[in-house]
């Protein structure tokens, strides 16, 4: 009990720092929102309001969330190689800690951005049909799976020196089947469907979520201390 309770501690001191390292200088949450709202002012205004069916509309929310998540979310680690602090923390705590702190970090980051994504796509592309409670359950799923990948590419980019196309090259293999459950789900939400057609995605995204996050802090050991 004392074991887990302290490596709770530590992941959630990853974490704290994080925040309020992103609170002092608010890079990331600004990265996130100005990137988001210039792509969704972009679309809605290139492709108009009407005409764009379901699973165009759904599509088109996971393109700007994705490239929204993947203009900061990555460089999670590359922040600690650039200001030196990746050494005090692999000598604070061990590799699952650092891990677990960084993805809490980025679900976070992940979540607001959706909270401040999807009204305001559903109202600029005037999408007055959606099943709340199929969007929210992949969103979410969506989110936890997004920001596991990101975390463990990010961890993987900050060692490299070409970082920028390793990480285009990692992603997009990587993310790939996420944006495809993820379009699937929300067009089920758009469509209004039901869950018949959503219940599919929506267990993969779970499954997709759980791998992910299971097989990166078993490999992000290697990858931290190597």
């Amino acid at each position: 009990m004392n074991r887990s309770s302290t490596w709770i501690t530590k992941a959630a001191a990853v974490f704290t720092k994080d925040l309020r390292c992103e609170l002092r200088t608010r890079y990331s949450l600004t990265t996130l929102a100005m990137f988001a709202f210039t792509t969704l002012v972009v679309v809605s205004f290139s492709v108009g309001q009407g005409g764009l069916s379901p699973r165009v509309q759904a599509a088109l929310f996971w393109i700007i969330v994705f490239f929204s998540a993947m203009s900061s979310l990555a460089g999670a680690f590359v922040k600690e190689e650039d200001t030196g602090t990746a050494q005090t923390l692999r000598l604070y705590a061990s590799a699952p800690v650092v891990y677990a702190g960084k993805l809490l970090f980025n679900m976070l980051l992940l979540f607001l951005l959706s909270l401040l994504v999807t009204p305001l796509y559903i109202i600029f592309m005037n999408i007055t049909q959606v099943n709340w409670a199929i969007l929210a359950a992949v969103i979410a799923l969506g989110v936890v799976g997004l920001a596991g990948a990101t975390t463990i590419i990010g961890a993987i980019v900050a060692q490299a020196g070409v970082r920028g196309a390793l990480l285009a090259v990692l992603s997009f293999p990587v993310l790939l089947p996420l944006l495809v459950l993820a379009i699937n789900g929300t067009t089920a939400a758009f469509d209004m469907s039901g869950w018949t057609n959503a219940i599919d995605s929506i267990r993969l995204l779970a499954a997709y979520g759980v791998i992910m996050i299971t097989a990166s802090s078993v490999l992000f050991e290697f990858i931290w201390n190597g």
